[in-house]
């Protein structure tokens, strides 16, 4: 399994890349959230030649909106990994089943040329979620053993801790099947 974490603007530009394969960086959340430090995050995750994902955290309605704003806002190169982050927001709704999929589906025709995949926790896949479409692949939150996540849909990456950071693993090979799978779009 690949090691890798996520960031967002609580997280140093300069974050650790040791024993790194991957990085998802937060890029926008909503209509009018970038993360500040995107940029930032971005050349170093480049510079140390991690694969690199960007997220964006959804918020209900306006999707096409927020797809057209996410696609604006995060980096375009071909081999990156687009993600929507699917959980409940800080005022506590959240978007539902048909929006999930439409934004997936939306950024998807907007950037054919990136993976997009679904982030969420283990209780909204196992008790919200009732379409199971995840794009691209599944990266599922359940904080337990590495590797391990308690669901039996096929996932792509899992995050297993928040302590000290967000930290990940990738169910490919190697850095190479990776970033052949993210560029294969």
């Amino acid at each position: 399994m690949l090691r890798g974490i996520d960031v967002s603007a609580y997280q140093s530009s300069t974050f650790s890349t040791e024993g790194l394969s991957f990085v998802f960086i937060k890029a926008t959340e909503g209509r009018s959230y970038t993360n500040p430090k995107l940029s930032a995050q971005t050349k170093h995750a480049r510079d140390a030649g991690l694969v690199v994902g960007f997220y964006h955290f959804l918020w209900p309605g306006n999707l096409t909106a927020q797809a057209e704003y996410f696609v604006k806002h995060a980096p375009e190169k071909g081999g990156d990994i687009l993600a929507v982050d699917w959980e409940t927001t800080g005022d506590g709704t959240h978007a539902s089943n048909a929006e999930k999929d439409s934004f997936i589906r939306k950024v998807r025709q907007l950037r054919p040329n990136n993976r997009v995949v679904l982030y969420t926790n283990r209780h909204y896949w196992l008790n919200v979620d009732t379409t199971s479409y995840a794009g691209d692949g599944l990266w599922i939150a359940d904080y337990v053993t590495a590797g391990k996540p308690r669901i039996k849909a096929k996932w792509r990456f899992h995050q297993y801790t928040d302590d000290p950071v967000d930290k990940n693993v990738a169910d490919f090979a190697s850095k190479a099947a990776l970033r052949e799978w993210a560029t294969d779009a």
